[in-house]
């Protein structure tokens, strides 16, 4: 990051103190980036976003009284909304998905290496998804638990249509891309460049109204469903 630029703004919402002051500590020690606020539930973090105009909110899943699924969907419909990075441990796959589908950049685990969630962090900050190959697998097994025929077919319907304007090779990245493939491994697997999947990737973003890897691997498997 430009050091000439301001800090990364951002805020921290978890009901654990011990995590806030956790991730606080590491934020802190980074020149770039900067906690401007911490919050212990969504309806604190929902004021503390709107009188701080964070960049980045680091946002706990589930949380007493108002829940970060909730918050996140609010704070998106804010004219300029934050970038939001679900917290969680794994154990709410579901309200994980529900924030992804309504716009949140991505999720990291509570427990992933203060590192990556300093990359995730800035990578959030620049408006990129930020989700794991791993994690994007586990959130899309999550996802696809027993419809009604009906539904299916209306799913697959819908999605076959959104997927019908790619060109193939933006759909072999697709296909991939639901996999759980990283960026190094679709471009070995489809003998490119790892800036050619970051160009394919961008276009499906565009082309699919996608905010995130995790819509287009939905999409996808809705497709071959």
């Amino acid at each position: 990051m430009d050091s000439e630029r301001e800090p990364v703004r951002v805020v921290i919402v978890d009901d654990d103190q011990l995590v806030r002051m956790a991730l606080r500590l590491v934020i802190d020690g980074e020149p770039d980036l900067t906690v401007v606020a911490e919050a212990a539930d969504g309806n604190t973090a929902i004021t503390v976003v709107d009188e701080q105009r964070p960049d980045v909110v680091l946002m706990d899943v589930r949380m007493p009284g108002r829940d970060g699924l909730s918050a996140t969907r609010e704070l998106l419909t804010r004219p300029v909304p934050p970038h939001v990075l679900m917290l969680t441990t794994f154990d709410s796959d579901d309200l994980v998905l529900g924030a992804l589908r309504a716009g949140a950049l991505g999720f990291v685990l509570k427990d992933t290496p203060p590192a990556r969630i300093l990359d995730a962090v800035r990578t959030v900050a620049d408006g990129t998804p930020v989700l794991s190959p791993t994690a994007t697998a586990r959130v899309i097994a999550a996802a696809t638990g027993p419809q009604s025929s009906h539904a299916r077919t209306s799913s697959r319907d819908a999605a076959r249509k959104q997927l019908s304007g790619l060109t193939e090779r933006e759909l072999e990245t697709a296909r991939a891309i639901a996999d759980g493939l990283g960026n190094p491994e679709i471009a070995q697997r489809l003998h490119i460049s790892v800036a050619t999947v970051k160009a394919h990737t961008g276009s499906l973003f565009a082309k699919l109204s996608a905010e995130n890897r995790v819509q287009i691997a939905l999409l996808v498997r809705d497709a071959e469903d």
